[in-house]
């Protein structure tokens, strides 16, 4: 404890916020790097739709379909049609919130029927709550 020097007799209450200040400093800019880096996905071409954004508060399992058919898990997990079924399962248990919930980003320019095979291996796999992922409307 200090005590002042002028012939007070009180503690002095001072506090250094500069290191306070570095670290918070520090913090933002790591988290304004790492940010960009937390999109999920492959990129596709999003059909556009005029509806809100949805509110979500976990980190959501998003299945990317590009166009040439390939079917992504994240941004780097490909997928083959047949494996949905068991692997799906096994990654939607892996999640804190035990939702089984799959959005599904799809290129415009595949065919919906290939969409809906998709879905329809989500449903086998025991996934109810399967959304679709659109693009705003410039």
């Amino acid at each position: 404890m200090g005590f002042s020097s002028n012939g007070g007799d009180g503690p002095v209450a001072n506090i250094n916020v500069t290191p306070l200040v570095d670290v918070m400093l520090v913090l933002l800019v790591i988290f304004m790097v790492t940010a960009p880096m937390l999109q999920q996905g492959v990129d596709v071409n999003l059909p556009k739709a005029t509806t809100g954004a949805l509110a979500g508060s976990e980190e959501q399992v998003v299945m990317s379909i590009d166009k040439n058919k390939k079917i992504f898990v994240g941004s780097k997990n490909e997928l083959v049609l047949d494996e949905i079924v068991k692997k799906m399962p096994a990654i939607l248990d892996a999640k804190k919130d035990g939702e089984r919930k799959v959005y599904i980003k799809a290129d415009k320019d595949i065919d919906y029927g290939f969409v809906m095979k998709v879905m329809g291996k989500l449903h086998e796999a025991g996934i109810d709550k399967i959304g679709l992922v659109s693009a705003p409307v410039d």
